[in-house]
């Protein structure tokens, strides 16, 4: 996959040293992504992606960089920044600058002024297609828009006052379309376009079942355990796991823990989800009822505050609180330094706080337990995941022109084509209907 090393532009990375060791993992990867490594070789043939400045705001890890890498093979100018401050793998950093070229902006561990600098970094780079991991490029690119500059993050905000009026308008007016990875990235961007406001049209890649299907759920469900027990080493067989939310992480999550010698209780406010959880086998019950009973907590639900004081004060001495959801607003931060003493830290991404005489301990500062603490989602899930991407940064350079300033799913043949080629992958043939079957399908008239 490697190519010889290339001059490297300016970027933001931790030490160009450790490249060797990124690059030995990313090549570890691409040994599970064989999907993406057939986009690849056809991206390598075809340049679908030439010309195209392309940001984006991702996971800075071994399988992004080999979306990474096939988005330059498409010809692409690609420049990534960061879409968490602790998910980021400086070897891969190191990785993609040294031995490809590709602008990198990312420092695991990054504190919130250079998270924003290299956002603004990104947006430097004067995209004309962003690919985002949460809306952080999409929403400063809006704020821009809409004049709303003080809603910007003071590094991002400083940088656009410098520039002319027409120069903010060409910024935006040059992006011909988005690509969006998250759950939570989405639910902000179709609330954008209901209301109007947004400025081109965004591809929803969580909306592709060969994403949030396997991603989510197997994805998900798979690393935040992991990144549960690098962070603790708690055992969890008979333990009790608290799931704050049934969506398609949420249910991975649960399915993992049960797998692993845990009850499992679930809080949930969509009754639909919570019936199934229930069907599932799982106990349901609100957040304060579960509050008094579990050992680990988990939120997984993409909106905040799940977890507030209220609850913290019933929980036992010595509960887990841990987020999987993208932003670190789930668990109630502030509610929890207003009135408990702390933090002191007892393991690398552990911090105990006292309330009311009890220990809580918060996993990664309630940032995404299985970025901060491991090290993301498995590679062979991923292969969809950004097969999804790479195709849909391929759809919107070559449906700009038809695409609406809406949210659009990539196009479900896309999508059936990516599950054929990851089976294919897996050695796994299944059926086709005989053309008595189709016809049947297709027929009105024929009955029982």
């Amino acid at each position: 996959m490697t190519t010889a090393a290339r001059t490297a532009p300016i970027s933001d990375i931790k030490d160009a040293k450790l490249a060797a060791e990124g690059r030995r993992r990313t090549e570890w990867a691409e040994r599970s992504m064989p999907v993406l490594r057939q986009i690849r070789d056809r991206f390598t043939r075809e340049r679908p992606l030439a010309g195209r400045r392309l940001s984006a705001c991702l996971h800075v890890t071994t399988e992004t960089a080999n979306l990474a890498v096939t988005l330059q093979a498409g010809g692409a100018d690609v420049a990534l920044c960061a879409s968490n401050p602790l998910s980021t793998q400086d070897d891969v950093a190191a990785h993609l600058v040294r031995d490809h070229g590709i602008k990198v902006f990312a420092i695991k561990g990054e504190d919130h002024v250079t998270y924003y600098e290299h956002l603004r970094a990104a947006l430097a780079h004067r995209p004309d297609v962003t690919m985002d991991d949460g809306a952080d490029l999409v929403g400063a690119l809006h704020m821009i828009a809409l004049n709303r500059l003080d809603d910007l993050a003071p590094p991002v905000r400083q940088w656009v006052e410098t520039l002319p009026a027409a120069e903010r308008k060409a910024l935006v007016a040059a992006v011909i379309g988005s690509t969006e990875e998250t759950t939570t990235g989405v639910i902000r961007l179709k609330a954008m376009a209901r209301d109007g406001v947004l400025q081109f049209p965004v591809v929803a890649v969580n909306d592709s079942d060969t994403k949030h299907l396997f991603d989510n759920r197997y994805g998900t469900g798979q690393s935040t355990l992991d990144g549960i027990l690098r962070a603790t080493n708690l055992l969890i067989a008979g333990s009790t796991v608290v799931v704050a939310g049934y969506g398609w992480c949420g249910r991975g999550f649960a399915m993992r823990a049960r797998g692993a010698g845990a009850t499992v209780v679930v809080t949930e406010i969509d009754p639909l989800k919570a019936l199934e959880a229930q069907m599932d086998g799982y106990r349901v019950a609100p957040m304060a009822e579960a509050a008094r009973v579990g050992d680990v907590f988990v939120t997984l639900t993409g909106n905040i505050n799940v977890i507030r004081l209220e609850h913290m004060r019933a929980m036992k001495d010595g509960a887990v609180l841990a987020n999987s959801g993208h932003f670190n607003v789930e668990i109630d931060l502030e509610g929890l330094k207003q009135a408990a003493q702390g933090p002191t830290r007892v393991r690398e991404f552990v911090e105990e706080w006292r309330l009311d005489g009890k220990r809580i301990f918060v996993l990664a500062d309630g940032r995404l337990i299985n970025l901060a603490a491991a090290e993301g989602h498995p590679a062979s899930v991923m292969d969809m995941s950004f097969a999804n991407q790479a195709l849909a940064a391929e759809f919107v350079v070559q449906q700009a022109k038809q695409l609406t300033k809406d949210v659009h799913r990539i196009p479900r043949e896309l999508d059936a084509e990516i599950a054929r080629l990851k089976l294919q992958a897996m050695g796994v043939t299944v059926d086709t209907l005989t053309p008595e079957q189709q016809k049947y399908l297709a027929s009105w008239e024929m009955g029982t």
